[in-house]
């Protein structure tokens, strides 16, 4: 990292101190004294280019949020391996007792198109991909057209991810329960447009 980049980011925190911490030291005080309770969690891309709290006007306390890789949910798999976004998962839902999951998928996801493309190289991304295979193998039904493809499995991998979801056994308890609803949610910053899955239809639908 240059010497650049860091002045950036520091000069960034100075004027954070300078503005909001200044404007809002209350708030944050209370914020940060009281048991958090988030309604929802996001489960979204590690993608630098998409920021949810950017984008939907996060405060601090109002969203939970995971980033992982293409935005994935893996299948409950209760073991002695290391499972980051599945113990994130367990947090927000059994402890936080968040009202919302939402899985974000964007748009020219990279972690996709590595599976798209199935590169070789690497220690960790082709294993993890694996969990989006099956949408991969219905974009590839759906179009031979590059791009199309891609975006058809972007849209895919949320719908897989959605159905992992409720292989966690007290997810699926708290949907049945009317505790818990889950979503599925797709943007595309080129176009600065946001997507929601209806799941009557299958289809995402402009917000």
């Amino acid at each position: 990292m240059s010497e650049k980049t860091l002045e950036k980011f520091l000069a960034g925190y100075r004027q954070f101190r300078e503005t909001y911490f200044a404007d809002n030291k209350a708030f944050i005080h209370e914020l940060m004294n009281k048991r958090q309770a988030p309604k929802a969690l996001m489960i979204a891309c590690s993608d630098s280019r998409i920021d949810p709290s950017l984008k939907f006007g996060v405060d601090p306390g109002d969203m939970f949020i995971v980033r992982n890789v293409a935005n994935l949910v893996p299948p409950f798999a209760p073991d002695s391996a290391a499972h980051g976004t599945s113990a994130a998962l367990e947090f927000a839902v059994r402890a936080l007792e968040v009202q919302h999951v939402i899985v974000m998928g964007h748009a020219r996801c990279g972690g996709i198109k590595a599976l798209m493309t199935q590169p070789q190289a690497g220690d960790f991304v082709a294993a993890w991909m694996k969990i989006a295979m099956p949408a991969r193998e219905r974009a590839l039904k759906m179009s031979d057209v590059p791009d199309v493809a891609q975006r058809c499995c972007e849209h895919e991998a949320v719908k897989e991810s959605l159905k992992n979801l409720l292989t966690f056994p007290w997810v699926k308890d708290a949907v049945n329960a009317g505790k818990l609803q889950t979503h599925g949610w797709y943007f595309d910053l080129e176009t600065g447009t946001l997507s929601i899955l209806n799941k009557g239809t299958g289809e995402f639908e402009a917000a």
